[in-house]
């Protein structure tokens, strides 16, 4: 065998060969106009030597041989017209085989071969037989790989088949089979002899050529899946045992991947044993996992389309071979890399969710496989397994578009601690994605137990992982999807929610300083939630359990709060405590409630060192304060003196002075009773205004003038909404006194009066009120604005 030495020489031999052919067919054309037989054979034989050269690669050669195939198609005709040669097909099939050299003999051989069975005065059987067994005269590889495919594609439709018209008289399905089968078989032959014929150091050059001729071999298998008479038991006994049996290393993949693509699913359902049993015994080299994935791939889509043969999957224990035969080939190639068994595992758990999705038995197998397959082994480091390990995993998932089903499987969480620290993260991802995307509840503490373990790597620090090297984008991220996945948890049983919040708090408390600020609020949140749901029982021990109360929640959420206290995170566990003690004061629960407030306090004044922070802290307790109704006397007195102590003790003046006078309404409450004090109003209202001009002044000094009057007015607004709340101790002239003071401030300063538009906006208002009359215009009258 004779190998070109570059592209330029290819093409040199190529432009040879065609110009040969050319030639040739020039003459071959006037001959055939002629009508002259002996020349159309003389130079049909001289342009078909041109076939006989050994310089061209496969891929060049085939251009050649299309140029000779396209002549033969004319000179095909010509044989069809006896009036116009004047011989028999008999004698034409007898003179043609002297031709002088075998190739081009065998080419007109084989051309009116196919007109001889066309004529049938001979049958098929025996002309077709004749043909594939002369054609073994051509021994070199590519030639005769050619002929074959020749002789393929000149006999496929003169085949004895039924409904044939060759069919008959002795002739069957089963001489058609034999035929195919036997001219394959040769040019397997010829395909594998391919390696050996040349050196060992252009062995990857004649596999390349091997691999580029491929197809030549496999039309013979089309053809044969083309023939309607081959039914399930001949392609059973006949067919399949003799593609399967070459040991070929290229060409075993071939032929079984040709199998599975042209022959009927429904075929490979029945002789899945034998299709099978051929994977284990394929050679080391040969990719057995993707011959067996295409397999599965086939009979998945054959079972998603045709619902009416799934019995038949499961008559003939489809899956257990499947499985069984993915063992065995995992086990015979000890060298397959491990994304190649994984790859293997993600094949058979899509057809299994495909075809048996109500078998979770068979999905909780293949991952328990997978884990075999994987223990002993470290964690994960090819960033192609893991991502077959990712795709293993997020086919449950997809498949039943609910996590809790995924959570039933044992295997699960087994596959995912083989998964690196960050891809962990990644999958946990995915599964609270999939959770949200469903809208799934949660709604046992099992299931939370199960779920919150796979998705570990979000709510701990794994062995070796950092929060340091984490971006402070995806860690938010992150963390607010544990959030939102807390929210997802419910269950309408107040014992078993109480046990699902208590695996939650179990799980997230060893979070650390930073992830504690995401999931500590919804999981007290969700608490609260259950106490609503519960409202107004007592919380008497019943019998030796302690029942799910109000209080018994309160008393975990206190605990669970305490930890962000230290964290640190003062001013996020203030809030919740102050959330607590409402909730506390809707059930009626002053002792719990005081003690909320005492740890906010507590809070406030041992942790919260920033004064923004303290100014928010502190309107947040007032507020809350202001809409407690649970609270005795003596507690509201302690709390409403602590509130207004601290109010005073703010940094700046005029946060002093808006604390204060916020204070005020701690003594005076409309929709409780009792809690009307117009003269601790009065005191807080007077101590802010002392407050706020002791503020202007500072400013007078610090600007030269006397500054803005906000916080005049604003007090002025406070005197306006407890005047018309009928707080006796409020008087028209008290507002009025105040009004003047503004105007004295405004008018003080340098340039021409200055127009202060919230106080404006508060003497329109005055205003209106006076000019409604009824009532409130008499309470107004007196004031001048």
């Amino acid at each position: 065998m004779i190998f070109s030495n570059g592209i330029d020489d290819d093409e040199k031999w190529l432009a040879e060969g065609i110009a040969g052919i050319q030639h040739h067919a020039f003459y071959l054309h006037r001959a055939l106009d002629a009508n002259n037989l002996r020349e159309a054979l003389k130079f049909s034989t001289l342009m078909l030597s041109e076939l006989r050269t050994s310089k061209l690669s496969p891929h060049k050669y085939y251009e050649l041989y299309m140029r000779a195939f396209d002549e033969l198609r004319m000179l095909e005709m010509f044989f069809k017209d006896e009036s116009r040669h004047g011989v028999s097909i008999v004698d034409l099939y007898e003179l043609v085989q002297h031709a002088g050299n075998i190739l081009p003999r065998m080419y007109l051989l084989c051309t009116v071969g196919s007109v001889y069975v066309k004529s049938k005065e001979a049958p098929a059987k025996d002309v077709l037989k004749d043909l594939v067994e002369m054609c073994r005269g051509v021994q070199h590889p590519i030639r005769g790989l050619f002929l074959r495919s020749y002789l393929c594609q000149v006999s496929r439709d003169k085949l004895p088949d039924i409904g044939s018209e060759y069919e008959g008289g002795g002739e069957t399905v089963m001489d058609a089979v034999d035929f195919v089968l036997q001219n394959f078989t040769e040019m397997n032959k010829l395909w594998v002899r391919m390696q050996h014929q040349g050196p060992s150091e252009i062995k990857e050059k004649l596999e390349k050529e091997r691999s580029e001729l491929r197809d030549l071999v496999g039309k013979n298998l089309h053809v044969l899946g083309q023939i309607e008479g081959v039914d399930l038991e001949m392609y059973k006994d006949t067919v399949l045992p003799r593609v399967v049996n070459c040991k070929d290393d290229l060409a075993q993949f071939y032929l079984m991947e040709c199998i599975i693509q042209v022959f009927p699913d429904d075929y490979h359902l029945q002789t899945l044993e034998t299709l099978l049993g051929a994977c284990p015994q394929l050679q080391p080299t040969v990719d057995s996992k993707t011959v067996l994935s295409q397999l599965m791939e086939r009979l998945s889509n054959y079972a998603a389309a045709n619902v009416e043969v799934l019995p038949e999957f499961l008559q003939v224990e489809a899956f257990t071979k499947l499985s069984s035969a993915i063992g065995k080939v995992i086990e015979a190639q000890a060298d397959m890399p491990i994304v190649g068994a994984i790859s293997l595992f993600v094949s058979l758990l899509t057809f299994t969710l495909r075809v048996h999705p109500d078998r979770l038995d068979y999905v909780d197998q293949v991952l328990g496989a997978c884990v075999k397959k994987l223990s002993g082994k470290p964690k994960l480091e090819d960033n192609r397994a893991t991502k077959q390990v990712v795709a293993l995993l997020s086919g449950p998932l997809e498949k039943y578009n609910d996590t809790v089903t995924a959570l039933t499987l044992s295997n699960y969480p087994r596959v995912m601690d083989y998964l690196d620290d960050g891809t962990n993260k990644v999958m946990a991802m995915v599964i609270i994605q999939s959770i949200m995307k469903n809208y799934t509840c949660i709604s046992s503490a099992d299931k939370v137990e199960v779920l919150f373990e796979l998705i570990k790597g979000l709510i701990k620090d794994l062995d070796g992982t950092s929060l340091d090297e984490l971006d402070e984008e995806d860690f938010k991220e992150e963390q607010n999807s544990v959030a939102r996945l807390i929210h997802m948890l419910y269950n309408d049983d107040p014992e078993e929610m109480l046990k699902m919040i208590c695996t939650v708090k179990k799980h997230i408390m060893s979070g650390g300083p930073r992830r504690l600020p995401f999931t500590v609020p919804p999981l007290v949140f969700s608490a609260l939630r259950l106490v609503r749901q519960l409202q107004g029982q007592d919380g008497e021990l019943v019998g030796e359990e302690v029942p799910t109360t109000p209080k018994t929640i309160f008393q975990l959420l206190n605990q669970t709060i305490e930890t962000l206290s230290s964290v640190p995170s003062p001013e996020l566990a203030l809030r919740l405590y102050l959330q607590c003690a409402e909730a506390a004061n809707d059930c009626d629960l002053e002792h719990v409630a005081y003690e909320f407030f005492t740890q906010a306090f507590v809070l406030y004044e041992e942790e919260i060192a920033d004064s923004k922070a303290q100014v928010t802290a502190i309107h947040l307790i007032i507020g809350t304060l202001q809409r407690m109704n649970v609270f005795g006397v003596e507690n509201r007195d302690t709390l409403t003196h602590k509130a207004t102590g601290y109010s005073a003790k703010l940094l700046k003046k005029p946060d002093q002075c808006r604390a204060v006078y916020a204070c005020s309404h701690l003594f005076w409450a409309d929709d409780q009773d009792g809690i009307k004090d117009g003269e601790r109003v009065l005191l807080c209202l007077k101590r802010a205004l002392r407050i706020a001009n002791a503020s202007q002044q500072m400013a007078s000094v610090v600007r030269g003038s006397s500054g803005p009057v906000t916080l005049f007015v604003e007090i002025l607004n406070k005197y306006v909404y407890f005047f018309e709340k009928d707080d006796p101790q409020i008087t028209p002239a008290a507002i009025q006194g105040l009004i003047e003071l503004i105007n004295n401030e405004l008018q003080s300063e340098p340039t021409t009066l200055i127009s202060d538009p919230f106080f404006a906006s508060t003497l329109r208002y005055i205003q209106f009120q006076k000019q409604k009359g009824g009532a409130m215009g008499e309470k107004y009258a007196s004031i001048k604005v």
